[in-house]
């Protein structure tokens, strides 16, 4: 069996009914907004640097639509949502984690990043992102971002 690839914790996801809401409590804590934009239209997500490297991301569903993030907000409430773990090679961090026996769903290699989700029907009981950033994903980003890693690499 292969060793793991290297990962590190990337950004904690919490799920709100609004981003200018809920972003006042991260500013507060000294957070600095580093990014934002729509995904697929039907939510919004914001990425906020804490210190050196730590982050936090915010999603919230877009007013008058309906997806996993508004089922999950009538279910549970605004809180946590995901927690995210960058790894140099997500192929490898996937089969290790199915070889388990935990199951992987909507794994998705995007063109700057790919993603796979650990059931939160684990131990856990929480969703984990894997995440591996492909080299495009830094050139393609408006954002003055330091502090993020592609394949462990600060950029």
């Amino acid at each position: 069996m292969p060793e793991p690839p290297r990962m590190r914790l990337d950004h904690v996801g919490i799920a709100v009914e609004s981003i200018p809401d809920a972003e006042g409590l991260l500013f507060a804590l000294g957070a600095k907004k580093v990014h934002e934009e729509v995904t697929d239209d039907t939510f919004t997500w914001a990425t906020y640097r804490l210190g050196d490297a730590s982050r936090f991301e915010l999603i919230a569903p877009l007013e008058g639509t309906d997806s996993f993030l508004t089922a999950y907000l009538d279910r549970h409430g605004p809180g946590l949502h995901h927690v995210t773990l960058e790894v140099a090679d997500i192929d490898t961090a996937v089969s290790l984690i199915e070889a388990a026996g935990y199951r992987v769903i909507d794994y998705d290699d995007r063109s700057d990043w790919a993603e796979a989700f650990i059931s939160p029907r684990n131990p856990t009981g929480a969703l984990i992102q894997l995440m591996e950033y492909h080299d495009s994903y830094a050139q393609n980003r408006e954002t003055d971002e330091k502090g993020l890693f592609v394949h462990g690499d600060p950029i």
